[in-house]
């Protein structure tokens, strides 16, 4: 018998019980008394009735004194007295007659009806709440998702270019498999364990790879769904995982994006989230209270660690906090090979030189590489994905779509390409600059022309001589403006943010001016403060916030001499790379090469467009060139 049928059959039985007792309360609640007709013919003529209704051959009324102890009663006509009604008003008996069947409809409007009104809306009302899963006065439960045991596929091969992260979560690994190991000694493994990194960095696919080596069942949720619409059942839900956790322990309770419900108590403008707040406190009662946890293990992952609350952080709740960063160089080609398991390679694909390309790139990054080439792979109808799709894919992710349907005029075209070979000439010729990768003029996102420079090596730290000479690389396309062309334009706005925005740096955070010092003149943030001086400012005078923008300016400056000065000295080499970009427009580091030496550039041949259309279509001439968004890899944040 299933459940649909389980639940009809209860409803009936339900419905029949609530009937029978509606009828056996009317019948108590009127106390009514069966006489016989001969008894009733008796009172009558002694004039003891006073109301009588007839019924069809069924008489009901009220008697002026109590016979049996009740005062209402019913009788039967006999088949030869159904004109008993002359006889009845002769004794003053007040008679009155009503249809034989009305009764039962009475009944059935005034006490059926309701009932089954009240069941078909309450069954209206479980049906409802059991949708999409939630069971009725179920919204304290817990909305982990458990993988059972053997059934999580990822393990640590599947984990690429974190070597060092691996490494330190292997003992959990082991602490899992073999606990005896850890306890003889006397020692105590961590509670908890806290990933930190950017997104897409793989730090889920850790949690996953872990309960995949270890065995053990696996509990993911995310942050925000422990606070629901009702007040409680965050801190509900909280008990209820970790009641689970400990029926199936050994386990791995993974919870992705802890600072939904992690963060710092009571901080903000507005207050403390009293729902949000309470969900934290069970869970720091949970993860290290008077209720042990032995053989649960908390995994949370987030890429604001800055924000959740301390009590979070201490020993005995998260006792290690691992760092997943993104992967270096040797890092980037091991994930690629990964994500190129199931994909056909061409016989010229070099990981490695992808992956030097590709500086900065996360996980979440290469694997959209790796599949964005396969897709062009198969739009061109190849046989297997060449280096030349992994090259386009990477031109697609870090600088966007080409947008061949925008049609510049001659003169639009003379100008963005004058500005890129600005900045490819001065990074060319400034030997602390980045080489140049790639530079075109084909439109790509938002900006009209790119140039796309990338390091030899994985930078961590940052000399004064290359963030000098990055900056005098922002002012090269602006500075071949004004010598070449002989004016100016907007394209180059994005350009001064960024040299204005590094310059600064410098000045205000990394102490590389000769005249301020090594110090820091960087504004403190007011968290309690309104919103429009939040931001705060340097503790520092008025004169000194003079001499930093004076500082910021010369510097500036004399980067835009240092551009000036090359493209001076090399304006023949500025024209043929004007003159090539015009008619090819692209340039890969081979053939700016060869120009820069009086060369011809290779030929390549013709690849159809990617796009559903093999032609561009007829466009307006776009009248403005759009801000050029800088091409250089990203500085450091300041510490």
């Amino acid at each position: 018998m299933n459940q649909q049928l389980r639940n009809l059959m209860l409803w009936a039985l339900i419905f029949v019980v609530i009937i029978v007792s509606v009828g056996l309360l009317r019948k108590a609640s009127l106390k009514e008394t069966e006489l016989p007709f001969s008894k009733f013919d008796q009172l009558v003529a002694h004039g003891q009735v006073k109301t009588a209704v007839i019924k069809g051959t069924t008489v009901k009324g009220v008697l002026k004194e109590p016979v049996d102890g009740a005062t209402n009663y019913s009788t039967n006509l006999p088949p030869d007295l159904q004109n008993y009604t002359p006889t009845l008003v002769t004794k003053g008996v007040d008679v009155s007659a009503s249809e034989p069947n009305s009764s039962q409809y009475i009944f059935a409007l005034f006490y059926i009806l309701p009932v089954v009104l009240i069941i078909g809306f309450w069954f209206f009302f479980m049906r409802q709440m059991q949708q999409g899963g939630n069971k009725a006065f179920s919204f304290g439960k817990s909305k982990a998702r458990m993988v059972a045991e053997g059934k999580n596929k990822i393990t640590f091969k599947d984990v690429a270019g974190i070597e060092e992260v691996k490494e330190e979560l292997y003992e959990i690994i082991d602490f899992l498999k073999d606990p005896q190991k850890f306890q003889k000694l006397g020692g105590k493994i961590p509670k908890g364990v806290l990933l930190m990194g950017s997104p897409g960095t793989g730090k889920t696919l850790l949690a996953k790879a872990i309960a995949g080596e270890a065995g053990v069942p696996f509990f993911s949720i995310s942050g925000s769904e422990f606070v629901e619409l009702f007040v409680g059942v965050g801190a509900s839900r909280v008990r209820d995982m970790f009641e689970q956790a400990k029926k199936n322990a050994p386990c791995i309770v993974f919870i992705d994006e802890i600072d939904a419900v992690g963060r710092n108590r009571g901080m903000g403008n507005m207050g403390g989230h009293e729902e949000r707040e309470q969900t934290l406190n069970q869970l720091l009662v949970e993860m290290d209270g008077f209720d042990a946890n032995e053989g649960v293990i908390i995994i949370a992952a987030t890429n604001r660690p800055d924000v959740l609350d301390t009590a979070l952080l201490r020993p005995g709740r998260f006792d290690r906090r691992i760092v997943v960063p993104r992967p270096d160089l040797k890092g980037r080609t091991e994930i690629l090979g990964v994500h190129v398991r199931t994909l056909k390679l061409g016989d010229d694909v070099d990981l490695s030189v992808v992956a030097r390309g590709t500086p900065g790139f996360s996980g979440a990054d290469l694997a959209n590489l790796a599949n964005e080439a396969a897709l062009r792979a198969a739009r061109l109808a190849r046989k297997g994905v060449a280096m030349e799709d992994f090259e386009f894919a990477k031109d697609k992710v870090m600088m966007g779509s080409e947008r061949r349907s925008l049609v510049l005029s001659e003169q639009d075209k003379k100008v963005v390409a004058t500005h890129e070979s600005g900045h490819a000439v001065v990074a060319n010729f400034l030997p602390n600059a980045d080489p140049i990768h790639k530079v075109t003029i084909v439109p790509r996102g938002m900006a009209l022309g790119l140039t796309q420079q990338l390091p030899m090596d994985d930078k961590y730290n940052y000399s004064k001589e290359y963030l000098e000479a990055e900056i005098a690389v922002m002012l090269g396309g602006r500075t071949a403006e004004e010598i070449l062309l002989g004016s100016i334009t907007t394209g180059a706005g994005n350009d001064f943010e960024k040299a204005t925005e590094m310059a600064r740096n410098m000045v205000v955070s990394w102490g590389m001016s000769d005249k301020l010092g090594p110090l820091s003149y960087r504004a403190e943030s007011m968290p309690f403060a309104p919103f429009w001086e939040s931001q705060g400012r340097g503790q520092y005078s008025e004169e000194t916030a003079r001499e930093i923008d004076q500082e910021v300016k010369r510097i500036v400056l004399a980067a835009k001499e240092r551009a000036q000065q090359i493209i001076m000295d090399h304006k023949e080499d500025m024209g043929r790379i004007i003159h090539a970009l015009l008619e090819r427009e692209v340039l890969d580091k081979e053939d700016f090469e060869a120009l820069l030496r009086g060369e011809e550039p290779r030929i390549r041949p013709i690849i159809p467009p990617s796009g559903p259309s093999q032609e561009p279509a007829e466009a307006k001439v776009a009248e403005t060139s759009s801000p050029r968004p800088s091409a250089t890899p990203p500085m450091p944040e300041p510490a």
